[in-house]
């Protein structure tokens, strides 16, 4: 690759459709226990409010130099107008947003003793959009396909509800007619409704519930598995996370069913929070830029070890990823 990665990941326009959420942080000091039960006493020195779910992909994609606009359905509550102004301080667009007095706007509130976090307290509603609100939805994402032109598509779904079977099917029929590349990150409810996409990223959890068995850890083995998983559903490609494993990319060369293992880069890991958020931002701009799929599986495995060092859900720091990036290149 002649061009740098910042240059390649720089100017596109990325739509993310899926579950929004504030991550709300108690941060303090813990040095005695309960007296009233067996538990910590976090004396609270700082609060912060940060964007999770899919607002965390779109600040990676940020980040990375180029436009994220999410689409999904907020609350009309006073933490949907927290978010849509963390969305405004980040200098991202806020028109993707809907809002509905029929939900509430997703919060998870984690609470931080000693850097090490201690509790967390979800305050959600998780049911499907209403017949209703679906269809208002619909036309709106439909509006902004037809209005904008998008390098590619994220589904990015935390099983909250904005995503169901209609939104998909009717996103990707869209896609298709405009030839726009749709990746995924999926979640329990939804997880074999994206046939044909051109990328999907599950964990081994993940792939492991859905398909109803022990996972072989021998590579080869999980490997013909999870290529026979992506044949059935013809992906393109599909990115296995492995935790501290690193990741499988499954895919298809010549004729010839392929895979690529790549262990995960030894770090000083603080907190797995996010991860997954910056693997699918960085793969969906690798897709955007059309770069090859082994360089899109090194680029996330970089990134996903980069975020695991800081506490919290965070993006990826650019100017890092950038430099260590060109030196994963030119060591190529």
């Amino acid at each position: 690759m002649n061009k740098s990665v910042e240059t390649i990941f720089s100017n596109k326009k990325i739509l993310i459709i899926g579950d929004v959420m504030i991550d709300a942080y108690i941060w303090g000091n813990v040095d005695r226990i309960s007296p009233e039960a067996p538990v910590p006493i976090v004396s609270v020195e700082q609060r912060e409010n940060r964007l999770g779910g899919a607002a965390n992909v779109a600040l990676n994609i940020k980040a990375l130099g180029s436009t994220a606009i999410l689409a999904t359905v907020i609350g009309e509550d006073e933490k949907g107008k927290q978010l849509e102004s963390l969305i405004a301080a980040q200098n991202m667009p806020t028109h993707g947003l809907m809002k509905s007095s029929e939900r509430i706007t997703t919060t998870k509130f984690r609470i931080i003793g000693n850097n090490a976090q201690m509790l967390r307290v979800d305050e959600e509603t998780d049911s499907i959009l209403s017949p209703g609100l679906k269809e208002k939805f619909l036309l709106h994402l439909l509006n902004l396909l037809s209005n904008e032109k998008f390098d590619a598509i994220v589904f990015e779904d935390y099983d909250k509800g904005v995503i169901d079977q209609d939104v998909v099917s009717t996103v990707l029929k869209k896609s298709d007619e405009l030839g726009i590349p749709v990746s995924v990150d999926p979640k329990k409810r939804n997880f074999f409704a994206y046939d044909g996409v051109s990328l999907f990223k599950p964990n081994l959890k993940e792939l492991a519930n859905a398909l109803n068995e022990e996972l072989p850890e021998e590579i080869d083995a999980l490997a013909e598995l999870a290529n026979a998983f992506r044949k059935k559903m013809n992906y393109k490609y599909l990115l296995l996370t492995l935790g501290e494993r690193g990741m499988l990319l499954l895919y298809e060369k010549d004729n010839a069913e392929q895979f690529y293992h790549i262990p995960s880069r030894v770090r000083n890991v603080s907190d797995v929070s996010g991860a997954g958020d910056t693997v699918i931002s960085v793969a969906t701009l690798a897709l955007a830029a059309k770069i090859d799929c082994i360089e899109m599986t090194e680029l996330s495995n970089l990134a996903a070890g980069i975020v695991c060092e800081y506490v919290g859900v965070v993006p990826v720091p650019s100017e890092r990823f950038f430099k260590e990036a060109a030196e994963l290149n030119n060591n190529a």
